[in-house]
This record gives structure tokens, C-alpha cells and sequence, in this order.
């Protein structure tokens, strides 16, 4: 028999686990199609002057957002309000994301893009994976 701890919410470690990572794979799509419409579009995806492939977003995308599932699971065990803790977190997280992507030697195009895809991620993740904390 498997059991699955339950957080003070009564959501299962699992159903974050499944939210999350369905999130994840969700953002990962998200942020390589906004990335590829770009390109498409014409804006530069080069970066001191290497391109940035298209599934690189795709990687760094569920890289973070892994990241972020782990810092909901500690948040979630240890804060007295974990989704209020988390969302303030994610979104500070996400604003100080932006810095290298200003100061990166691109286009202004291109940090424009490179901009949209970390709001992109975070606006798909963070929603879902803050559901699935207690208040």
C-alpha cells in the first residue's frame, strides 16, 4: 500500500508534485513557442553574440521551475502561511530574473523577448504550484 504525506492543506505531496510538473512542462512549451514566434518574427536570439537555441528555453525553463517546486516543498513544511510566502518569493525571484536579461549584451529586442519568456514561465507556474499550498 502506498501512502502520501499529506500537507496542512490536505493536498498530497503528490497532487504539488503532478500540478507542479505538469506546470513545468506546460511553461517549458510556453516559453520555446514565445521564443521561436520571436525568432519568426525577426528578433535575435543571440546573446554576446552565440544564439540562444530554442529548446535552451525549454531546459532552463523546467530547470527553474524545478527549483521553484523544491522551494514550494520547503516553504510549504516550514512557513505559517506558505502560499502567501511563496508567491511573495517567486515574484521577487522573478523581477530579479529580469536584471541579467537588461544588462545582457543584446538587442533591445532581444532582451524584450528574453524578458517575456521568464514572465511567461512565471505566470504559468507559480499559480499553480501556489494552489496547492495552504493559505
Amino acid at each position: 500500500m502506498t501512502t502520501t504525506a499529506l500537507t496542512p492543506a490536505g493536498t498530497s505531496t503528490r497532487a504539488l508534485l503532478v500540478a507542479s510538473l505538469a506546470a513545468t512542462v506546460a511553461a517549458a512549451a510556453a516559453t520555446s513557442a514565445v521564443a521561436a514566434a520571436g525568432q519568426a518574427a525577426g528578433i535575435s536570439l543571440d546573446v554576446s553574440g552565440a544564439p540562444i537555441p530554442v529548446g535552451g528555453f525549454a531546459t532552463l525553463t523546467a530547470f527553474f521551475s524545478i527549483v521553484g517546486l523544491v522551494l514550494a516543498a520547503v516553504i510549504g513544511r516550514f512557513a505559517s502561511h506558505p502560499r502567501r510566502v511563496f508567491v511573495r518569493t517567486t515574484v521577487a525571484l522573478t523581477v530579479l530574473s529580469l536584471v541579467p536579461d537588461l544588462l545582457a549584451d543584446a538587442t533591445t529586442g532581444t532582451k524584450l523577448l528574453l524578458m517575456t519568456t521568464h514572465l511567461v514561465a512565471a505566470a504559468i507556474v507559480i499559480p499553480v504550484v501556489a494552489r496547492r499550498l495552504r493559505a
